[in-house]
Protein backbone atom coordinates (compact mmCIF):
# COMPACT_ATOMS: atom_id res chain seq x y z
CA UNK A 1 0.00 0.00 0.00
CA UNK A 2 2.03 2.87 -1.45
CA UNK A 3 5.96 3.75 -1.46
CA UNK A 4 7.09 6.66 0.20
CA UNK A 5 10.61 8.41 0.25
CA UNK A 6 11.93 11.66 2.31
CA UNK A 7 15.56 13.43 1.77
CA UNK A 8 17.93 15.46 3.24
CA UNK A 9 21.12 16.87 1.70
CA UNK A 10 22.89 19.18 -0.20
CA UNK A 11 20.61 21.13 -2.82
CA UNK A 12 19.74 18.82 -5.93
CA UNK A 13 16.82 19.28 -8.40
CA UNK A 14 13.64 16.77 -7.46
CA UNK A 15 14.46 14.23 -10.03
CA UNK A 16 17.76 13.28 -8.85
CA UNK A 17 15.69 11.77 -5.71
CA UNK A 18 12.55 10.44 -7.33
CA UNK A 19 12.58 10.03 -11.26
CA UNK A 20 16.91 9.43 -12.51
CA UNK A 21 17.49 6.35 -10.18
CA UNK A 22 16.55 3.51 -11.78
CA UNK A 23 14.43 2.25 -9.23
CA UNK A 24 13.37 5.50 -8.00
CA UNK A 25 9.62 6.51 -6.79
CA UNK A 26 8.55 7.22 -10.12
CA UNK A 27 9.59 3.50 -11.23
CA UNK A 28 8.17 2.49 -7.86
CA UNK A 29 4.74 3.37 -9.08
CA UNK A 30 4.24 0.55 -11.57
CA UNK A 31 7.24 -2.02 -10.65
CA UNK A 32 8.44 -1.87 -7.06
CA UNK A 33 10.84 -4.75 -5.68
CA UNK A 34 9.87 -5.01 -2.37
CA UNK A 35 6.36 -3.92 -1.73
CA UNK A 36 4.66 -6.60 0.65
CA UNK A 37 1.00 -5.53 0.00
CA UNK A 38 -0.54 -4.40 -3.89
CA UNK A 39 1.45 -4.25 -6.75
CA UNK A 40 0.84 -1.48 -8.63
CA UNK A 41 0.78 2.80 -7.15
CA UNK A 42 -1.48 4.33 -9.20
CA UNK A 43 -4.10 5.84 -7.21
CA UNK A 44 -2.53 9.61 -6.89
CA UNK A 45 0.75 10.78 -5.90
CA UNK A 46 2.39 14.14 -4.68
CA UNK A 47 5.96 15.53 -3.47
CA UNK A 48 6.36 18.21 -0.83
CA UNK A 49 9.60 20.33 -1.10
CA UNK A 50 11.30 22.97 1.29
CA UNK A 51 12.79 26.40 -0.48
CA UNK A 52 15.67 27.66 1.67
CA UNK A 53 14.83 30.48 4.21
CA UNK A 54 11.07 29.05 4.60
CA UNK A 55 9.99 26.80 6.82
CA UNK A 56 6.47 26.16 5.18
CA UNK A 57 7.32 23.12 2.30
CA UNK A 58 4.80 23.31 -1.17
CA UNK A 59 3.35 20.57 -2.46
CA UNK A 60 2.46 19.12 -5.79
CA UNK A 61 -0.05 16.34 -5.57
CA UNK A 62 -2.40 14.44 -8.63
CA UNK A 63 -5.21 11.77 -7.97
CA UNK A 64 -3.69 9.85 -10.90
CA UNK A 65 -0.72 7.95 -11.29
CA UNK A 66 3.04 9.51 -11.43
CA UNK A 67 3.58 8.11 -14.87
CA UNK A 68 0.00 9.86 -16.57
CA UNK A 69 1.26 13.61 -15.66
CA UNK A 70 4.02 15.17 -18.29
CA UNK A 71 4.22 18.38 -16.21
CA UNK A 72 5.56 16.74 -13.25
CA UNK A 73 8.82 15.40 -15.25
CA UNK A 74 9.12 18.99 -16.05
CA UNK A 75 8.61 20.07 -12.41
CA UNK A 76 11.08 17.34 -10.99
CA UNK A 77 13.79 18.66 -13.53
CA UNK A 78 13.92 22.05 -12.56
CA UNK A 79 12.90 22.50 -9.03
CA UNK A 80 15.84 22.13 -6.27
CA UNK A 81 15.57 21.24 -2.71
CA UNK A 82 18.05 20.16 0.08
CA UNK A 83 14.70 18.25 1.67
CA UNK A 84 11.65 16.58 0.05
CA UNK A 85 8.93 13.83 1.02
CA UNK A 86 7.08 12.16 -1.57
CA UNK A 87 4.45 9.42 -2.43
CA UNK A 88 3.04 7.23 -4.95
CA UNK A 89 -0.74 5.83 -3.49
CA UNK A 90 -2.44 2.23 -3.39
CA UNK A 91 -5.74 3.37 -2.02
CA UNK A 92 -6.93 1.46 0.44
CA UNK A 93 -10.26 2.88 -0.49
CA UNK A 94 -10.15 3.58 -4.40
CA UNK A 95 -11.96 6.49 -4.85
CA UNK A 96 -11.87 8.29 -1.65
CA UNK A 97 -11.69 12.29 -2.30
CA UNK A 98 -9.40 12.46 -5.07
CA UNK A 99 -6.47 14.35 -4.97
CA UNK A 100 -7.21 15.77 -1.57
CA UNK A 101 -6.24 12.30 0.07
CA UNK A 102 -2.50 11.76 -1.39
CA UNK A 103 0.17 12.28 0.38
CA UNK A 104 2.11 14.11 1.30
CA UNK A 105 -0.65 15.95 3.78
CA UNK A 106 0.71 19.47 5.37
CA UNK A 107 0.55 20.79 8.68
CA UNK A 108 -1.45 24.42 7.93
CA UNK A 109 0.76 27.29 7.71
CA UNK A 110 3.84 24.64 9.48
CA UNK A 111 6.69 23.13 8.59
CA UNK A 112 5.58 19.18 8.52
CA UNK A 113 4.74 17.07 5.58
CA UNK A 114 3.48 13.70 6.45
CA UNK A 115 2.85 10.18 4.53
CA UNK A 116 1.36 6.60 5.61
CA UNK A 117 2.67 2.90 3.86
CA UNK A 118 -0.10 0.64 5.05
CA UNK A 119 -3.69 0.68 5.84
CA UNK A 120 -5.55 0.87 9.15
CA UNK A 121 -7.39 -2.11 9.97
CA UNK A 122 -11.14 -2.15 10.21
CA UNK A 123 -11.32 1.51 9.29
CA UNK A 124 -13.01 3.56 9.78
CA UNK A 125 -15.39 1.87 12.53
CA UNK A 126 -11.88 1.14 14.06
CA UNK A 127 -10.47 4.36 14.88
CA UNK A 128 -13.88 6.19 16.30
CA UNK A 129 -12.35 6.21 20.24
CA UNK A 130 -9.21 7.72 18.99
CA UNK A 131 -10.78 10.54 16.73
CA UNK A 132 -13.26 11.21 19.31
CA UNK A 133 -10.86 12.10 21.78
CA UNK A 134 -9.30 14.89 19.04
CA UNK A 135 -10.55 18.38 19.77
CA UNK A 136 -13.59 18.85 17.16
CA UNK A 137 -11.67 21.56 15.09
CA UNK A 138 -9.06 18.67 14.15
CA UNK A 139 -11.92 16.29 13.25
CA UNK A 140 -13.64 19.45 11.10
CA UNK A 141 -10.40 19.83 8.99
CA UNK A 142 -9.43 16.33 8.04
CA UNK A 143 -7.41 16.62 5.18
CA UNK A 144 -9.58 13.98 3.28
CA UNK A 145 -12.06 11.16 4.30
CA UNK A 146 -9.44 8.43 4.57
CA UNK A 147 -7.34 6.31 7.13
CA UNK A 148 -4.21 8.18 6.28
CA UNK A 149 -5.28 11.43 7.07
CA UNK A 150 -6.88 10.38 10.21
CA UNK A 151 -3.44 8.82 11.18
CA UNK A 152 -2.06 12.16 10.46
CA UNK A 153 -4.27 14.14 12.39
CA UNK A 154 -3.72 11.91 15.30
CA UNK A 155 0.22 12.71 14.77
CA UNK A 156 0.28 16.37 13.75
CA UNK A 157 -1.92 17.37 17.07
CA UNK A 158 0.67 15.38 19.22
CA UNK A 159 3.56 17.72 17.05
CA UNK A 160 1.59 20.54 17.35
CA UNK A 161 0.96 20.40 21.18
CA UNK A 162 4.88 20.17 21.53
CA UNK A 163 5.75 16.30 21.63
CA UNK A 164 8.89 15.66 20.83
CA UNK A 165 9.64 13.83 17.02
CA UNK A 166 9.76 10.07 17.97
CA UNK A 167 7.88 10.30 20.89
CA UNK A 168 4.63 11.54 18.78
CA UNK A 169 5.40 8.85 16.49
CA UNK A 170 5.66 6.08 18.93
CA UNK A 171 1.94 7.17 20.75
CA UNK A 172 0.20 7.19 17.63
CA UNK A 173 1.45 4.26 16.31
CA UNK A 174 0.82 2.41 19.30
CA UNK A 175 -2.42 4.14 20.01
CA UNK A 176 -3.73 2.90 16.54
CA UNK A 177 -2.35 -0.46 16.15
CA UNK A 178 -4.18 -0.92 20.09
CA UNK A 179 -7.19 0.12 18.61
CA UNK A 180 -7.10 -1.58 14.96
CA UNK A 181 -4.63 -4.37 15.29
CA UNK A 182 -4.38 -5.68 11.75
CA UNK A 183 -2.81 -2.32 10.73
CA UNK A 184 0.39 -1.64 9.09
CA UNK A 185 1.52 1.59 9.63
CA UNK A 186 4.90 2.84 8.39
CA UNK A 187 4.76 6.58 8.60
CA UNK A 188 7.12 9.00 7.89
CA UNK A 189 7.18 12.38 8.32
CA UNK A 190 9.74 15.78 7.82
CA UNK A 191 10.48 18.98 8.91
CA UNK A 192 12.68 19.73 6.37
CA UNK A 193 15.71 19.49 9.06
CA UNK A 194 14.63 15.70 10.34
CA UNK A 195 12.90 12.88 9.22
CA UNK A 196 10.74 10.38 11.30
CA UNK A 197 9.54 7.20 10.06
CA UNK A 198 8.13 3.59 11.79
CA UNK A 199 8.82 0.00 10.14
CA UNK A 200 5.37 -1.62 11.38
CA UNK A 201 4.25 -3.89 8.80
CA UNK A 202 5.93 -2.83 5.42
CA UNK A 203 9.42 -2.57 4.39
CA UNK A 204 11.62 0.35 5.17
CA UNK A 205 15.46 1.02 4.10
CA UNK A 206 17.71 4.35 5.35
CA UNK A 207 21.10 5.64 3.22
CA UNK A 208 23.15 7.97 4.13
CA UNK A 209 25.76 9.52 1.91
CA UNK A 210 28.23 12.54 1.25
CA UNK A 211 27.23 16.02 1.83
CA UNK A 212 25.44 14.83 4.46
CA UNK A 213 22.99 13.55 2.89
CA UNK A 214 20.15 10.64 4.52
CA UNK A 215 17.05 9.14 2.63
CA UNK A 216 14.26 7.47 4.16
CA UNK A 217 12.34 5.39 2.54
CA UNK A 218 10.05 2.29 1.77
CA UNK A 219 12.86 0.55 -0.80
CA UNK A 220 16.40 1.23 -2.03
CA UNK A 221 15.89 3.86 -5.23
CA UNK A 222 19.09 1.94 -5.99
CA UNK A 223 21.37 -1.12 -5.54
CA UNK A 224 24.07 1.01 -3.26
CA UNK A 225 25.25 -1.23 -0.86
CA UNK A 226 25.04 1.42 1.82
CA UNK A 227 21.48 1.43 1.86
CA UNK A 228 19.96 -0.25 5.24
CA UNK A 229 17.32 -2.21 6.31
CA UNK A 230 15.38 -0.96 9.13
CA UNK A 231 13.70 -4.37 11.56
CA UNK A 232 10.31 -4.45 11.65
CA UNK A 233 8.88 -2.61 14.59
CA UNK A 234 11.48 0.53 14.75
CA UNK A 235 11.66 4.00 15.11
CA UNK A 236 13.65 5.71 12.46
CA UNK A 237 14.71 9.36 13.57
CA UNK A 238 17.07 10.92 11.18
CA UNK A 239 19.22 14.55 10.57
CA UNK A 240 21.64 15.16 8.05
CA UNK A 241 24.07 14.14 10.70
CA UNK A 242 23.34 10.91 11.51
CA UNK A 243 20.06 8.04 12.19
CA UNK A 244 19.24 6.56 15.09
CA UNK A 245 17.02 3.48 15.68
CA UNK A 246 14.95 1.85 18.52
CA UNK A 247 12.27 -0.37 18.83
CA UNK A 248 8.66 0.20 19.16
CA UNK A 249 6.93 -2.08 21.69
CA UNK A 250 4.14 -4.01 20.97
CA UNK A 251 0.64 -2.76 22.36
CA UNK A 252 -0.24 -4.26 25.00
CA UNK A 253 -3.24 -7.50 24.70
Amino acid sequence: MCRHIAFLGPTVPLGEVLTAPPHGLYRQSWAPRRQRNGTVNADGFGVGWYAEGDPVPARYRRAGPIWSDPGFTDLARVVRTGALLAAVRDATEPGADGEAAAAPFADAGGPWLFSHNGAVGGWPDSLAAPMAALPAREVLTLAARNDSALVWALLGYRLRSGDELGQALTETVLEVATAAPASRLNLLVTDGTRIGATAWGDSLWYLTGPGRRVVVASEPYDDDPRWHEVPDRTLVVATRSGVSLSPLKEPPA
